[in-house]
Parts: C-alpha cells; sequence; structure tokens
C-alpha cells in the first residue's frame, strides 16, 4: 500500500521533532502532568533491563485501557510462564495507578516514548518485543510504523469509534487505514463499530467483531484495612457512589444527592472525581449545597461522621474500596448536561462487584455496554437527577436491588467470551513451543 501524503508529511516532521518534544514534555512535568523522575523513558530510555526470553509488549493511553489489559495479563501470566510483559502507558494517571496495585508477575511498566525516531529506536532496540497489543487506538504513526518494520506481531484490542473520533478520522481516512494495516487484526466491540471503521480506513479482511473487552476486566482492587476503616465510620448508614465524574457534571450529582436526602435524610454520597486536581471544584459544587461542616475529603484525613453528608474521595487507586462500600453507583458522566454532550463510563467494574448501576441516557463512548444491560434489564436508566435521587433511594432497598443483579450477573458470566478472543488471538502471535 503506497504510504499516504498525509503520513509522509507527519514522518518528516517526527524526524525533526525531538528539540520540540523535550520542550513540551519538561513543560508538562513542570505543570505536574509528567512524573520528572520518569520523563527518561518518555525519551525512550529504558529503566529496567529486558528479561531474557520471549516478552510481550501491551499499551493503553491511560487508566481505562490500562486496566482492560490488566485482566488479560493476568491470564497470559498464568498459561505462559516463562513469558515477560512490558505494559506501556502515556499519562501520569495511570502510572500512578498502576504504582498503587500488584501487577501480575513478570509485568514491567513503562511510560511510552515520545513518538520521534530516537525514542523510538531506542525503546525497540532495548525491549526487543515478539508481539504488539495496542488496547483501543493510539495511532502513533512512527512508533508502529517502525515497530511494523522490524516484522513484529501487531494487534488491536477493543477499539470503538466515538462519533469525535468518526469525523476526525474520516477526514484522513487514507493515512488512517494505512496505519491500521500495519495490524494483523482489528478487534471491534460490535457490527456497528466494524461498519464505523470501514469508513475510516481500515481494511475489512482484518476486522473482527469480537465483543466488549472492557466488560471483562477485572474490578479494580480492594484495600481491605483501608475498607474496614471506612466501613466502620459509615455503620450501617444508607450511601450511594457517584464515581469518575467531570467538573461539568457534579453540580447535578449534588442536586441528586440534595433530592434523595429529602426522602432518606441519613443518606451518605460518596464521590469520587475523575481528576484528583479538580477536587477543590468538587468541593466547592459541594459547598454551594450542602453545609460545609456536613462535607469531608479522603484527601485531608477528614473522617466520616454521623453529620457527613458528602465524602470527597479525592485519592487515586481506591475506587475498588468505594465501590465494595457501596450498594449503588452512578458510574459518571451520562446525565444530561446542557451544551455538553457526555459519554458514559464503563459500568462493568460496578456490576463486577454485585453493586447496582444507575445511569443517565449519555453513553455514548459505552453504548455496547449499556445496550447490553439494558436488553437484559440489569441496570437502571434514569432520564434526569430527579429520576436519579429516587433511584438512588429506591436501591438501598436489597429486595429493589436483587431483580437487577440476579440479571447483571448473569450477563457478567456472559462477557467474558472477548477476553477469550483475545487471549487465543495473542497466543496464536507467539511461539506454542514456548506455552506451558
Amino acid at each position: 500500500m503506497q504510504t499516504p501524503a498525509l503520513i509522509r508529511a507527519y514522518m518528516a516532521f517526527s524526524s525533526l521533532s525531538a528539540p520540540l518534544w523535550h520542550v513540551a514534555l519538561n513543560w508538562r512535568a513542570k505543570k505536574g502532568k509528567e512524573d520528572p523522575a520518569r520523563l527518561s523513558e518518555r525519551w525512550g530510555h529504558p529503566s529496567h533491563p529486558r528479561p531474557e526470553g520471549e516478552l510481550l509488549w501491551l499499551h493503553g493511553v491511560s487508566v481505562g485501557e490500562v486496566t482492560v489489559l490488566l485482566t488479560l495479563l493476568d491470564r497470559l501470566s498464568q498459561t505462559r510462564p516463562q513469558t515477560h510483559f512490558l505494559l506501556t502507558s502515556i499519562t501520569r494517571a495511570a502510572a500512578d495507578a498502576m504504582a498503587k496495585r500488584q501487577l501480575p508477575p513478570r509485568v514491567i511498566h513503562h511510560y511510552a516514548p515520545a513518538d520521534y525516531p530516537g525514542a523510538v529506536a531506542r525503546l525497540l532496540d532495548h525491549w526487543r518485543p515478539d508481539a504488539f497489543v495496542l488496547s483501543e487506538m493510539d495511532l502513533w504513526p512512527r512508533l508502529l510504523a517502525e515497530t511494523h518494520k522490524r516484522g513484529i506481531p501487531m494487534v488491536i484490542l477493543n477499539a470503538h469509534v466515538t462519533p469525535r473520533r468518526l469525523r476526525n478520522r474520516k477526514r484522513a481516512a487514507s493515512a488512517n487505514g494505512w496505519l491500521m494495516d500495519l495490524f494483523g487484526e482489528i478487534h471491534v466491540q460490535d457490527d456497528r463499530s466494524a461498519e464505523l471503521f470501514a469508513q475510516i480506513g481500515a481494511p475489512m479482511g482484518k476486522i473482527r467483531v469480537t465483543g466488549l473487552l472492557k466488560a471483562a476486566s477485572t474490578p479494580p482492587p480492594d484495600h481491605a484495612q483501608a475498607r474496614a476503616e471506612i466501613k466502620a465510620q459509615i455503620g450501617d448508614r444508607p450511601r450511594w457512589l457517584a464515581a469518575s465524574t467531570r467538573t461539568e457534571e457534579e453540580s447535578q450529582v449534588m442536586q441528586v444527592h440534595a433530592q434523595a436526602l429529602d426522602t432518606c435524610p441519613d443518606l451518605l454520597m460518596i464521590i469520587a472525581p475523575r481528576q484528583m486536581r479538580d477536587a477543590d471544584r468538587t468541593e466547592a459544587d459541594a459547598r454551594a449545597v450542602f453545609d460545609p461542616a456536613r462535607i469531608a475529603r479522603r484527601s485531608r484525613g477528614q473522617p466520616i461522621t454521623s453529620e457527613t453528608q458528602v465524602y470527597i474521595a479525592d485519592s487515586m487507586g481506591e475506587m475498588g474500596v468505594w465501590l465494595r462500600l457501596v450498594p449503588v453507583a452512578y458510574p459518571g458522566q451520562s446525565l444530561p448536561l446542557e451544551g455538553r454532550v457526555m459519554t458514559g463510563k464503563n459500568p462493568f467494574e460496578a456490576v463486577g462487584l454485585g453493586v447496582l448501576v444507575v445511569h443517565g441516557p449519555n453513553v455514548g463512548n459505552f453504548h455496547a455496554a449499556y445496550d447490553l444491560l439494558a436488553t437484559h434489564g440489569a441496570a437502571l436508566c434514569v432520564p434526569d437527577t430527579a429520576a436519579m435521587a429516587q433511584a438512588v433511594v429506591d436501591a438501598q432497598d436489597p429486595d429493589f436491588r436483587a431483580r437487577y443483579l440476579a440479571k447483571a450477573a448473569r450477563v457478567q458470566a456472559q462477557v467474558m467470551a472477548p477476553l477469550d478472543r483475545a487471549f487465543e488471538t495473542i497466543s496464536a502471535m507467539l511461539p506454542s513451543d514456548r506455552c506451558s
């Protein structure tokens, strides 16, 4: 396939871009968006020696994509005891999350290199991966082209197309198609995704409809001691969780809680904002509705008392704690919001822990997951804040929850198939004589 003009132009720019990358990443480090102690990894310099033997490289942009890969890595590390794994990501949030959890055996986390020749070559020369797995759609041309040039088998998992991504990539369908043609297979979530990928240039012969891999992801880890301490503070109070919320919607979430308190005065809301740096804004939105004396924050070590109505869980790596403490959760980013299209968040972290999911109608990025739950009557979709407040109160009743949770458990059992398909694909990419 002839290299499109846009790719040629990008490669020419990439060859000269090292100084720009250094300026940009150093600036991000000063802003706290990059880890200064690990910035050399972004230049491609390894922070660990390469282990002997077979090495599989997996890459995801941030926390969500990397979490999906961890589920796969759990299985791979058990069935391929002689294989080592390099897990790369881009965002500091992903690196911080990985630092707070126990990685599967023989997994090394490393920042992905900046997309210029020197950084990419240093990473590939040092790690010499036997195969490459990309979670979703982080298409850096230099990185992908150089990986393919070295004859390394490549596959995309859990790919989907958001409306914004569709618009942008359709404008550059030839370049996009050229990049995706570097992969041996492209695993998409559903038939609709397959159609959209064809529109943005993906070669149809490489597309495989395999289902929603995120639905098969392992629930976030528990921290038993921290959970026990918080549980002792909460006692038997009714409670709910608003998880991964964006600042734009948090005033609405506060209204949900205020309305729910009208009929359930002892109700506690735990709110875990998507970005820890936005927790001051979360607190300001809470103070606009609730007495400041009835708001507590995790980052300040403030306990939950009988007077606390809002607990701001502004800590990294503890989502598993909050989900294990509540009977019902709003996964975030799906309530109607004027002037902004919300796109939903993965509901299966809650489902996998037996938590009833309540959500709004705007679930664009996760429509396949929510459609599956809706088809089986396994979650509660509400149109607005008043309906959500009522749902949160109703869900405090175990009998009310039971009718949804039994169906959700059956859905959870069904959605393991994409994990099986991903595992089979990766196993086929690696030498079979090394499998145990």
